[in-house]
């Protein structure tokens, strides 16, 4: 292993063909973000077009504007562009609701159309809110989840005759360790089981192949990596073979096939028109639109593969210069998402001494420092100067001060 210099990231950035893409976005000089795997950078575009919304679409054709702008299209036409990201044709994803809502949607579709089963299967350490929504569907059905523990063979193992659904995260939201999703889609399948896949912490650092992998059911957010803004709105994919039996049971009046009828019993939309439920959140889609239309002008396979190196050098920098720390990640590139976790029991405080010096990763609870790798405006030089940092703060305990030992409330 060959001992890494500065110069060497610098050359980097210099043959660095996504490069330009830094000037897409939103960053302040001598800000090295390394979070955009939770909140994704502000494109510059975004405000300018929010703006128009705003002052021209509202400001003055007001209710107009659900026809003439196509407001109510909106979700449909975000969808696809989604779609293109994940590897779906169109017609299979509407952009609507939040991920927590998508999942509760899905999940009490897949159980209808598996009767007689009544097993829900996820993984010990997924991302709260898909643990806590099957466990509520669960309790409301009367159903068993089984949370299966690690190592992960044992997850797999765990699907059996009884399984009507399984719920994983592509890419595990702590340690960035990555699901084969083909493998595993197919062995669900072989059991007659549905298999739902989360890409809150994959889409838009990776190609995926929801249609290719034969996936039946997906969710995700949309304010990671696709730069959506906070709180912008999820995406939510139903395979087009299961379209015809798709039930979900949050009716609501966009859900239903002539909404503007105004009938007084509900009858489904055809397609993935029924996975709508409330009123589309325009300022929010006006955003998101943007950053999809900046996401659909690179090769996702250039930004994966800026993204294993990112994650392989910053490795063997900590590897080489960071004894105070253990990997919590997979080593293996073929692993791995586009984020790497570091683990120290005074984690919370290392991160907070990074923030206070313009570095910015985040902290997952018990002991995970997050550190994301987005490739369309991440420099190779912020590594080096990120693992200098840490070196120092390590090095004279920089960390071990009341001010970064206080966890605020959003860690």
């Amino acid at each position: 292993m060959s001992q890494l210099t500065r110069t060497h990231f610098e050359t980097l950035d210099q043959d660095d063909s996504l490069a330009p893409m830094r000037n897409e976005f939103s960053l302040q000089d001598g800000l090295i973000y390394l979070d955009g795997n939770s909140l994704g950078v502000l494109p510059k575009a975004t405000a300018a077009h929010i703006s128009e919304v705003i002052q021209q679409q509202w400001g003055v054709d007001l209710i107009r504007s659900w026809n003439c702008h196509q407001w109510m299209q909106k979700p449909t036409e975000l969808g696809d562009k989604v779609g293109h990201l994940v590897g779906a044709e169109a017609g299979q994803m509407l952009v609507c609701d939040t991920t927590s809502i998508n999942i509760f949607k899905l999940a009490a579709a897949a159980v209808k159309m598996r009767p007689g089963r009544t097993k829900l299967i996820t993984e010990t350490g997924n991302f709260a809110t898909d643990l806590y929504l099957l466990q509520g569907l669960a309790k409301l059905l009367g159903y068993q989840v089984q949370v299966v523990a690690l190592p992960r063979h044992e997850v797999l193992d765990a699907i059996d005759d009884d399984t009507a659904l399984v719920l994983l995260t592509h890419v595990h939201f702590k340690t960035g360790a990555m699901w084969d999703m083909s493998t595993v889609t197919e062995l669900a399948q072989q059991k007659g089981a549905l298999m739902m896949w989360d890409l809150s912490h994959s889409v838009g650092a990776m190609p995926i192949a929801l249609d290719k992998v034969n996936a039946d059911l997906a969710v995700g957010c949309t304010y990671k990596y696709l730069n959506g803004g906070p709180g912008s709105p999820a995406f939510v994919y139903v395979a087009k073979r299961h379209l015809s039996q798709f039930e979900q049971p949050l009716t609501g009046w966009l859900g239903h096939a002539k909404p503007f009828a105004f009938e007084d019993d509900y009858q489904g939309a055809a397609g993935i028109q029924q996975a709508m439920c409330g009123t589309p959140p325009v300022l929010a889609n006006a955003a998101l639109e943007v950053a999809l239309d900046v996401m659909l002008t690179v090769d996702m396979h250039q930004v994966r593969r800026k993204s294993k190196h990112m994650g392989n050098l910053f490795i063997e920098l900590i590897q080489q210069r960071c004894p105070w720390f253990e990997v919590g990640s997979p080593v293996s590139d073929e692993q791995r998402g586009s984020h790497v976790s570091i683990i120290h029991n005074q984690g919370y405080a290392i991160i907070q001494a990074l923030i206070e010096r313009n570095i910015v990763g985040d902290f997952r609870a018990p002991d995970n420092l997050r550190f994301g790798f987005t490739p369309l405006y991440l420099k190779y030089v912020d590594l080096w100067d990120t693992v200098d940092a840490l070196v120092d703060i390590m090095t004279n305990e920089l960390w071990n001060q009341p001010k970064f030992l206080t966890q605020n409330a959003v860690t």
